[in-house]
């Protein structure tokens, strides 16, 4: 079992928690092996993504987790 995780959220005031697109409650969770692992990913995931037009701001929330 993997133990060391990221929590990805939306912020509160993020269009995308409508009902009608990702809701409320929505999130998602990565799990890796260790945490070595999972900060790196982490570090990977918050920089800006490669395919955004410049200016863009992705709007999501991450968490590091442990089971």
């Amino acid at each position: 079992m993997k133990h060391y995780g990221i929590r990805i959220t939306v912020p509160n005031d993020s269009t995308w928690r409508a009902p009608h697109l990702l809701g409320e409650r929505w999130e998602s969770y990565r799990w890796y092996e260790t945490s070595e692992d999972r900060d790196r990913a982490f570090d990977e995931m918050s920089r800006p993504l490669s395919n955004y037009r410049r200016g863009d701001v992705p709007r999501q929330v991450l968490e590091r987790v442990e089971r």
